[in-house]
């Protein structure tokens, strides 16, 4: 019995591995169909590349950095619990590769190859684990700490401060350091529209990332005897009360809707095993209309260029979730309890800071030494010729 529980569980985990692989899919076309047709082929190949750097450095670093496991020993030990340990580290890669695919939708159309690969590798090696080892493997006696304080630990099931919030904050920094795309904000005052080159990829990258997200949050349970379909349902919620206010805040744009689940789901990420259903669908409302106001305010009103709104979706709503898991979570809402809102106050301002602070060393490094953006000449012509020397759509066959 206790061989086919190791048994399960791995399978557990490793199929919520493949689904949330299955999101950075998600990632590749929401970008592809934001971004102008000239940028549509980097897109495509920044997310892959960045999930290949994020599995090395994840597993060569990060995971040790975040649980002290280290994969240098024989194949012997590794396969020990059906491999549990290994299919666990390619669950919470997943996760931690998500980072820089957040990142990648704030500096799009923009930003130099190389150089962000080289902030993916040290991001998901050190900054990233980090603060998730401190959340979720109690280092440094922080959870303690912040226990003996507030009567609570810090509580972040799956993870809308530990990843979402810190993607988001993470990528401002490289958004404010890059700067806007050429000609977005004119010296006159006037703001020049790049509208999304194809809202079909748009979408399907938003429904990509939702059904994913059910693995995303589900199984971070983790092992089988700890799956709560609470957490499915109020995934769920979230979901579509994040669309329904992105629907209604953002009057019918398609953009907004396909962006309004995933506000909602980033908000619900840490309280998802804790809320009430109803609770769920107010915080999925709540962030969905959080995304909708703050995307058009940082667009035109702070001239902020984040080209798929990763601040306001991921670290906004990220923070919200973070705090909404303190609120929702009591049993005075009709929540399951064992949370305190000081504790999620605590807990989720120390990740934008650690956030904040890690992107603005990391960006601002490479900014010194070897320049983030592309030129000005490049940037014209696209990423797509610009670094890959084809376009996503060739306008004539070659013939022979």
């Amino acid at each position: 019995m206790e061989a086919l529980k190791q048994g399960a569980d791995a399978l557990f985990i490793l199929l919520g591995g493949i689904m949330v692989l299955a999101m950075h899919a998600g990632f590749a076309f929401l970008e592809l169909g934001t971004v102008r047709r000239k940028n549509q082929v980097n897109a495509l190949v920044k997310i892959l590349v960045d999930f290949s750097v994020s599995t090395v450095m994840y597993f060569i670093v990060g995971y040790a950095v975040a649980y002290g496991t280290s994969f240098f020993v024989g194949a012997e030990t590794l396969v020990a619990r059906n491999g549990y340990e290994l299919v666990k580290f390619f669950f919470l890669l997943t996760f931690a590769a998500a980072i820089p695919a957040i990142i990648s939708g704030g500096i799009a159309e923009r930003a130099r190859f190389w150089p962000q690969l080289i902030a993916t590798a040290v991001i998901v090696g050190f900054i990233y684990p980090f603060f998730e080892g401190i959340v979720w493997n109690q280092h440094f006696g922080v959870q303690a700490w912040v226990k003996a304080q507030t009567g609570a630990e810090f509580h972040d099931f799956a993870g809308s401060v530990v990843v979402h919030a810190v993607g988001g904050w993470i990528a401002l920094p490289a958004i404010i350091l890059l700067g806007a795309r050429s000609n977005r904000y004119r010296k006159d005052g006037a703001i020049s529209a790049h509208p999304p080159s194809s809202i079909p990829f748009l979408a399907l990258g938003a429904w990509i990332l939702t059904v994913g997200w059910f693995g995303f949050n589900v199984m971070s349970a983790q092992t089988l005897d700890k799956i709560s379909g609470l957490v499915a349902v109020n995934s769920l919620m979230a979901m579509v009360g994040g669309t329904l206010a992105a629907l209604v805040a953002g009057k019918n744009d398609p953009g907004f809707v396909h962006n309004g689940p995933l506000a909602g789901l980033v908000a619900v990420c840490a309280g998802s095993d804790v809320m009430h259903p109803i609770g769920a669908l107010v915080v999925g409302a709540a962030a969905g209309t959080v995304f909708v106001a703050m995307f058009t305010l940082t667009q035109n009103r702070w001239k902020i260029d984040d080209v798929l709104g990763v601040w306001p979706l991921h670290g906004l709503c990220g923070t919200l979730g973070g705090v909404a898991a303190g609120i929702f979570g009591s049993t005075a809402l009709g929540g399951l309890g064992g949370v305190t809102l000081g504790a999620q106050l605590i807990g989720t301002a120390m990740g934008v800071v650690w956030a904040v602070l890690g992107g603005a060393v990391v960006y601002g490094l490479l900014k010194a030494t070897m320049g983030l953006r592309l030129s000005q000449e490049e940037e014209y012509d696209g990423a797509d010729l610009s670094i890959h020397n084809i376009s996503a759509s060739p306008e004539r066959e070659v013939n022979w």
